[in-house]
């Protein structure tokens, strides 16, 4: 249970607490059987609710990341065109400079998004492959 999320302690919480509902449990099996398939149904969608929280922060520094290239892309071009003006350089190497600068960031966005998208399979596919509490009780 060596995850940073918390998610494992998640479910290591949520079977436990149906085990000890099931053994102490003062109602009838039927009772039981509802009380534990709204519990599996809040669980559910608590973590629906945190996987479209997550999808829309994903998109929020997406977004923020495309922002921040363009800006920087911009910045360089001023830049450039700057020192050209003033005769320190040409504008082949600039324009150069700035197609690797601006590569680079963009490439270290794209390796973020990806692992952000990873982390979200990830826990969804853990999530579908828990075993329901709510069957055959």
């Amino acid at each position: 249970m060596e995850e940073k999320s918390g998610f494992g302690y998640f479910i290591l919480g949520l079977g436990l607490g149906v085990a000890a509902g099931v053994l102490l449990a003062p109602k009838s099996g039927a009772e039981t059987r509802e009380f534990l398939k709204a519990k599996a149904d809040e669980s559910g969608d608590y973590l629906k609710a945190r996987a479209d929280e997550s999808r829309e922060y994903l998109k929020t520094r997406a977004d923020e990341g495309r922002e921040y290239i363009k800006k920087s892309a911009d910045d360089l071009k001023e830049q450039a065109t700057n020192l050209v003006d003033q005769g320190k350089t040409t504008a082949t190497d600039l324009v150069d400079k700035g197609k690797t600068a601006v590569n680079r960031r963009k490439d270290n966005l794209s390796a973020a998004v990806e692992a952000g998208k990873q982390a979200y399979r990830e826990a969804v596919t853990t999530f579908e492959q828990a075993p329901s509490t709510g069957e055959g009780v």
